[in-house]
């Protein structure tokens, strides 16, 4: 004979990443695309309307997102999350060799409202990403830049230090 679940899952430590449902018989059924942006909360919820911005090709792989610790689907773009009224907290990051562009926003839900989003990958994986209520701008540009002006000078360097051991 089993036993069935607890009602409200036990209070997990900080920093662990739970997964299954969410707590309190939450569903979050997330909508990505433009549809997205156009899109109302169920009644009696409001909602997260997290725009990623960039895209694949000049961010690299799709931000992971967690809502309450909570995995959910996320795409490019806008994604609008229905969530019940109260606080929330999203966290996001990237991952490729490690994990990357880190970054956290906790928000109050109303009924009948939409709360605006906004994350951005860093330009590099040696820090935190951008997010907020408002469009984001990427962090880390000057050491990227920076980066490919050393990579780029080395490899001129090199060529000349060949050309005139040749000569």
């Amino acid at each position: 004979m089993t036993t069935p679940p607890p009602p409200h899952p036990p209070q997990q430590p900080h920093g662990h990443q739970p997964q299954g449902q969410p707590p309190h018989g939450q569903q979050v059924m997330p909508v990505s695309g433009p549809q997205a942006s156009t899109m109302q909360p169920p009644p009696g919820h409001g909602a997260l309307l997290l725009t990623l911005q960039g895209n694949a090709f000049t961010t690299g792989l799709t931000p992971t997102v967690h809502i309450d610790g909570y995995p959910v689907p996320a795409a490019f773009g806008p994604n609008f999350y229905p969530l019940r009224p109260g606080r929330h907290h999203v966290h996001v990051h990237a991952q490729w060799m490690r994990q990357y562009g880190q970054a956290d926003l906790a928000l109050e839900v109303h009924a009948g409202q939409t709360v605006p989003g906004f994350y951005a990958v860093p330009w590099h994986q040696f820090t935190t990403g951008s997010i907020g209520h408002d469009k984001q701008s990427r962090k880390g540009l000057g050491v990227m830049i920076a980066i490919i002006v050393a990579t780029v000078a080395i490899i001129c360097l090199c060529g000349l230090g060949s050309v005139l051991a040749s000569a």
